[in-house]
């Protein structure tokens, strides 16, 4: 018999309320690994605006070089109210996602039963995907200043799109839409205005969906995708875009799915030969720190994420179950709302999970 592989997981809580969710992630973790004998080997690791602000030190060489080595990645929240805006968000999150060359991010977006959304009109529910180029466009960190400080001061911010870099993320659009039941797929830019970046797109986008004959392809302005995830976010089913327009347009989704408490996220790199990062898409709201009213519901659906990464499609399925099913009774999912605590809500999907084990035939 086989023996089982032990999956190799760096653990980065981070700062504010960041450790408190990746305390229930990791608890529902766990009880997973314990129902379905997964072997999972938790190491975590100090960085952060507390480490930076005792130290200096954002992401020392040497530590990136050992989070090389692991399966995947189990990221909270990075953000410090004593630290400048940037400097971690630069020198941590970006920084691993160019240097491990993590060229996707991956964002479900989902309704769940019985959440409360400020959609007017959800009868035909929500279930889509966002891929999101990763390491290019206007965050490739591109530009500079002519006269800074002065008043003829010129500031310039280039968006690098190259053709690997857009091909690469084209073609791993095209075979996710491909694996699901609609197998379709949008392409949103603005073509009209970005006549070289988002032409480049378009163009890539029409040579390779002539190989994906069986995945339906359109095409969408940002702004009129912007306006149709509100109006009618079931049209969607895998929207590919670049670095900049997904940011926005995944927050959009996060409020549509019932707000940043459940929205959770993968930076990967498919080749599977660096660890990919997964994490709740939410900030680290230092002002709530202890106070345990933050919801875990995000960092514990990453983790599921990361299972299925892994190839645990199981248990991840179980956790993903157990969080729809504990989000579809919470009042609410945003802070203040659930009506319990953090560590509560944690509990409850980890039972949950253990059940689901239980109860399998």
């Amino acid at each position: 018999m086989t023996a089982k592989k032990t999956h190799r997981i760096a653990v980065l809580p981070g700062d504010g309320t960041g450790p408190e969710v990746m305390a229930e992630g990791l608890k529902v973790l766990h009880a997973a690994a314990e129902s379905f004998d997964l072997k999972l080997d938790f190491q975590k690791f100090d960085l952060g605006g507390e480490r930076y602000l005792r130290t200096r030190e954002t992401l020392p060489d040497s530590v990136l070089d050992e989070l090389r080595t692991f399966d995947a990645i189990y990221l909270s929240a990075i953000g410090h109210p004593d630290v400048k805006p940037g400097i971690l968000e630069r020198e941590i999150l970006l920084r691993l996602r160019f240097d491990l060359d993590l060229y996707i991010n991956l964002r479900p977006v989902k309704l769940i039963p019985g959440v409360k959304t400020p959609l007017a009109d959800t009868s035909q529910g929500i279930d889509l995907v966002v891929v999101r180029e990763n390491t290019e466009g206007l965050y490739a960190g591109a530009g500079g200043y002519l006269k800074r400080g002065t008043p003829d001061e010129v500031a310039t911010q280039e968006s690098i799109n190259t053709r690997k870099g857009v091909e690469r993320c084209l073609r791993y659009a095209f075979e996710l839409a491909r694996s699901r039941p609609r197998k379709q797929l949008h392409l949103v830019g603005k073509t009209n205005v970005l006549i070289y970046a988002s032409e480049l797109w378009a163009r890539a986008f029409e040579e390779i969906g002539a190989e994906y004959s069986d995945v339906k392809r359109a095409y969408h302005h940002v702004d009129a995708c912007c306006m149709f995830l509100v109006q009618s976010p079931s049209i969607y089913d895998v929207i590919v875009t670049d670095n900049m327009f997904g940011d926005i347009i995944t927050d959009i989704g996060g409020v549509i799915q019932g707000g940043l408490g459940i929205a959770c996220s993968g930076n990967l790199r498919p080749e599977r030969d660096v660890p990919s990062i997964f994490e709740p898409v939410g900030g680290s709201a230092p002002q709530f720190t202890g106070q345990n009213v933050i919801n875990p519901l995000a960092c514990i659906g990453a983790g599921a994420m990361m299972l299925r990464h892994l190839g645990e499609a199981t248990p991840a399925d179980a956790i993903e179950a157990a969080v729809a099913t504990v989000a579809g009774e919470l009042p609410g999912l945003n802070i203040g709302e659930m009506g319990c605590g953090t560590d509560d809500v944690g509990d409850r999907v980890a039972n949950l999970v253990a059940q689901a084990t239980a109860t399998a035939p």
